[in-house]
């Protein structure tokens, strides 16, 4: 085992490996919730979606793990489930037989293109500086993330944003476990994050702000309700509207996972020159739980961003995400225990992670104008606009725009040209 991880090339071990599988389990422990939540609004069963969210994440996890040896997390995607539902099934009026039904063929459609090497060969293209940008300006998103779910940060008519109020008993919670957290990584202690979490749940049940589970197991859901109705809708994908639809999830899908995968390779070190190893095999398995979770009965699944506490706590190999499938599959016996974890128990990692991340920006060539201004949209514009994929896109435009100018241009490879031209096409036409 140790030699099909790559163990001593990683300068990790089991006890590393274990504990950041568990840390980032916790920090998408939510999705088992959330997404339910979401989806049941478009009509869909809740339990059904419980169980089939569970299934995704530990299909996707144990194929990245196994195929790709990536200490990554993959689970339905937060965004393109509210993307499923409010514009899609709600806004646009197809049914979510239908629609899940586009989330299918998408990720058939991914499955060829990562067989053909097309994905992995536009992520190996990205310049190194919009690469490290990519990394930064996740950082940026997944702390704004940790900081909205505390309450620290609000909605603001006047303001847009705003200041949350701290006196609240939630938001205080989350500052007791962010300054927790924070003290024991100042002082070196390995886990710190996940032991943030466990501490900050057991106060928090102590004082009465999560609940005390009132049992520890509960009845797995049947998935009867949306399992394989893909297969009765394949006819109704042809309509204008659900190829809008199709083209749409493959977009967000595409540059999401992109992110992701990037980001964590980059932080855990294991990117070289300029690639990532394995690239190839992380993306089919991305696609292929894709498939699996639309046959299950959710929507598009992506790597998560939340891998990246998980590779703060040590983890450096696919055995990572073994042990979030594992995670995962035990979740399904004991969802009202994972029930009482709320946003503000793990805001803290989600803000530190970030803040971890966010120093992949000293690597960008901040002396030439024509990177900075690419590097800084790409950055500023995922929180802004609470979209990895829209702050690449924006990004991937300006960067040919800018090189261009510089008189550059021939240093930037033809894909990124094409992406650009599709980019501007996507804002102008959806």
């Amino acid at each position: 085992m140790r030699n099909f991880f790559q163990f001593k090339e990683r300068e990790t071990n089991v006890q590393k490996e274990t504990l950041a599988g568990i840390t980032t389990f916790l920090s998408m422990a939510y999705i088992l919730v959330v997404n339910p939540i979401i989806l049941s609004q478009a009509g869909m069963d809740k339990g059904a979606l419980f169980t089939a969210t569970a299934l995704s994440a530990i299909v996707g996890s144990l194929l990245i793990g196994l195929m790709a040896n990536f200490p990554v997390g993959i689970a339905p995607s937060m965004g393109l489930n509210s993307f499923f539902t409010f514009s899609v099934v709600i806004g646009m009026g197809i049914e979510w037989q239908v629609a899940l039904t586009g989330v299918f063929i998408a990720g058939i459609i991914f499955m060829i293109l990562s067989l053909l090497k097309i994905r992995e060969k536009i992520i190996n293209v990205i310049p190194k500086d919009l690469k490290h940008a990519i990394a930064g300006g996740i950082g940026f998103f997944i702390a704004f993330i940790g900081l909205k779910n505390a309450g620290i940060v609000v909605g603001s008519e006047e303001t847009f944003v705003s200041i949350g109020q701290l006196t609240s008993p939630t938001t205080a919670l989350a500052a007791f476990g962010f300054i927790i957290t924070l003290m024991m990584l100042v002082r070196g202690i390995r886990g710190g994050i996940f032991y943030g979490i466990v501490i900050t749940s057991i106060i928090g049940m102590v004082v009465g702000l999560v609940d005390v589970p009132s049992s520890v197991v509960g009845e797995i859901p049947s998935l009867e309700p949306t399992f394989g109705v893909v297969f009765q809708h394949l006819g109704d994908i042809f309509r204008p509207e659900v190829l809008a639809v199709i083209f749409t999830f493959l977009f967000v899908a595409f540059f999401d996972t992109a992110g992701a995968l990037i980001a964590v390779a980059s932080q855990a070190g294991i990117m070289k020159d300029n690639k990532i190893p394995n690239a190839g095999r992380a993306l089919l398995a991305d696609s292929t739980s894709g498939v699996a979770g639309a046959i299950f009965g959710t929507s598009t699944t992506a790597s998560f961003v939340e891998s990246s506490a998980g590779v703060a706590v040590g983890g450096r190999t696919g055995f990572t995400s073994v042990v979030i499938s594992i995670c995962f599959f035990i979740a399904l016996f004991f969802s009202p225990v994972l029930g009482v974890i709320t946003p503000e128990v793990t805001a803290p990692a989600l803000i530190i992670v970030g803040a971890l991340m966010a120093t992949e920006v000293k690597e960008i060539d901040w002396s030439r104008f024509e990177i900075v201004v690419p590097a800084f949209v790409t950055i500023i514009m995922m929180p802004l606009t609470f979209s990895v994929a829209t702050g690449i896109a924006l990004g991937f435009i300006l960067y040919p725009f800018a090189m261009i100018a510089k008189r550059d241009w021939k240093q930037v490879h033809p894909i990124m040209y094409t992406l650009g031209g599709l980019f501007i096409m996507y804002f102008v036409f959806l």
